[in-house]
């Protein structure tokens, strides 16, 4: 499920923004302050963050803009009480990929996050390969030299992200916050137990070995290339 990111410094806003995007299926994440707001955009890989302007102790805009600063690349909705022509101009050039003023209809909100997390899906590659593994991120159909994989949740969430990272080498830290969204913590040995069990479906007898670990630091899907 899409994770949303809402930074808004009312709380009555903030919650029932939240409970609205939960009963739509959304996963959310929300911060009350600017700085909050900036660092769960680095922490919590939001899929879209919903970034109000008027916020204590940094400005909106400030915070867009050191996000886009470090290639945070994610879309961000701005929403603003500020209606003028030059505020939204102002939003759209620090990085904004849309801009929402309030009071807005929920609908609206809803059809514009849709808009953007389509884009963002479109924007990245669509089928991964490493040697004869093939994952497509539109159907969700993994399949090895022709055979479907069947996989659990989870396990897909892993091997996008090591297929999305092919050829590199990835630690377990990285594998915690970017795959179960947690800090490694007692992640360690939930993660090998995954990497182990993506092993015994993805490795084929006869066919090259793609999943490799790397001692000490992680693991790499490797595809000779």
């Amino acid at each position: 499920m899409p994770r949303v990111l809402i930074v808004e410094d009312q709380r009555k806003h903030r919650e029932s923004l939240q409970r609205g995007l939960e009963a739509e299926g959304y996963e959310v994440v929300a911060a009350a302050t600017g700085e909050e707001g900036h660092e769960a955009a680095l922490s919590q890989a939001p899929d879209v963050v919903v970034l109000d302007l008027m916020l204590p102790g940094r400005h909106g805009l400030d915070v867009l803009r050191d996000l886009r600063a470090v290639e945070f690349n994610k879309p961000v909705l701005i929403l603003t009480a500020l209606d003028a022509v030059e505020e939204r101009v102002q939003g759209l050039d620090s990085g904004a990929n849309d801009y929402l003023v309030k009071p807005f209809a929920f609908a609206e909100l809803l059809a514009r996050l849709r808009v953007l997390l389509r884009k963002d899906v479109k924007e990245r590659e669509l089928l991964l390969r490493a040697d004869d593994l093939e994952m497509d991120l539109l159907t969700r159909r993994v399949a090895r030299g022709g055979t479907v994989l069947d996989l659990t949740p989870r396990e897909y969430e892993l091997l996008e992200y090591l297929m999305s990272h092919r050829n590199e080498v990835v630690t377990r830290d990285m594998i915690a916050l970017e795959v179960w969204k947690e800090p490694t913590g007692s992640m360690t040995r939930i993660i090998d137990v995954y990497i182990n069990g993506l092993r015994k479906k993805v490795e084929q007898a006869g066919r090259l070995p793609l999943i490799q670990t790397v001692r000490g630091v992680g693991y790499a899907l490797r595809d000779g290339s």
